[in-house]
């Protein structure tokens, strides 16, 4: 059975420890709600630009833009792999990571672009080509989206890789946290439902569909790339503030627990002391 002085150690070790994961709580607590504040106001542009998007292409016969082409034939896959810089929130990188290894072990010709330092010791990890990498809150998150972007296009449109995936987190719930992988590049056409949607007003577009379309491909690229920075932000605040929750309420039953240890301990070496003193009376006595 450990001592008394042990078991006081231990309790101190951990209040300090349940004081830490508190901070932590609350920083995680503010920052979400900066997090989700920066996600819905970006939300209604992405809504407009997506069903622009989808307009344009159903308006137009034909686009010469690499993203509507399909990739070179028998060149790898892009994956944008995209996790947070920090750890300390559960299982929320490693759930994005596994993604990733999934994916790579279902097709090992994979061309590896790490968004986050948790994404780019996961691409260390594996056998495979890592060409690109950048932390996740390197600056302005819309300029490290154009970055990223930017080095993807040029990528694709060179024929060195057939496609571009985008392997992300999404944030369902404040409970919730999914990853998930979609393909980005080339984009398919996608008919809309116009009995669904109900009417809409006719829209004209200068100088022609196509000028527009081809200028709103590589916006569509960034913006995609940033609106899934902004969401792993959120998510990675949420899985940060359970873990913490739950860390903290850890502690605190951890903490009663050694306490009730301690004051059994202390009271058997109390009743040890009596025990020795009076059988030291009853010696001297006899």
């Amino acid at each position: 059975m450990a001592s008394v002085k042990d078991l006081r150690d231990r309790i101190k070790s951990l209040k300090n420890t349940q004081q830490i994961t508190k901070a932590m709580k609350q920083v995680a607590a503010a920052k979400i709600r900066r997090a989700e504040l920066a996600q819905r106001q970006a939300r209604p542009y992405a809504d407009a630009l997506f069903a622009m998007l989808r307009d344009l292409m159903n308006a137009v016969g034909a686009v010469d833009h690499p993203f509507l082409k399909p990739g070179r034939e028998g060149a790898p896959r892009g994956i944008v792999l995209m996790t947070s810089d920090k750890g300390l929130a559960g299982a929320f990188n490693s759930n994005v990571t596994r993604l990733g290894e999934q994916i790579a072990r279902k097709d090992p010709n994979l061309v590896w672009y790490s968004v986050g330092n948790k994404a780019r010791n996961a691409t260390k990890r594996m056998s495979q080509q890592t060409v690109f990498d950048v932390p996740l809150s390197a600056g302005p998150k819309i300029e490290t989206a154009r970055r990223i972007a930017a080095r993807v296009t040029d990528d694709f449109t060179a024929g060195t890789i057939s496609e571009i995936v985008l392997v992300s987190s999404k944030l369902v719930s404040m409970s919730n946290q999914r990853p998930e992988s979609r393909t980005l590049v080339p984009i398919v056409a996608e008919k809309s439902d116009a009995s669904a949607e109900g009417p809409r007003g006719a829209v004209e577009f200068a100088p022609s569909p196509e000028a527009v379309l081809t200028r709103l491909l590589p916006k569509y690229l960034e913006f995609t790339i940033f609106s899934a920075m902004l969401e792993t932000d959120a998510a990675f605040f949420a899985a940060q503030l359970i873990a913490m929750n739950n860390a903290t309420d850890n502690a605190g039953k951890l903490i009663d627990e050694l306490t009730l240890q301690m004051n059994k301990a202390r009271q058997t070496a109390i009743t040890s002391e009596m025990l020795e003193i009076v059988g030291g009376a009853e010696a001297i006595v006899g």
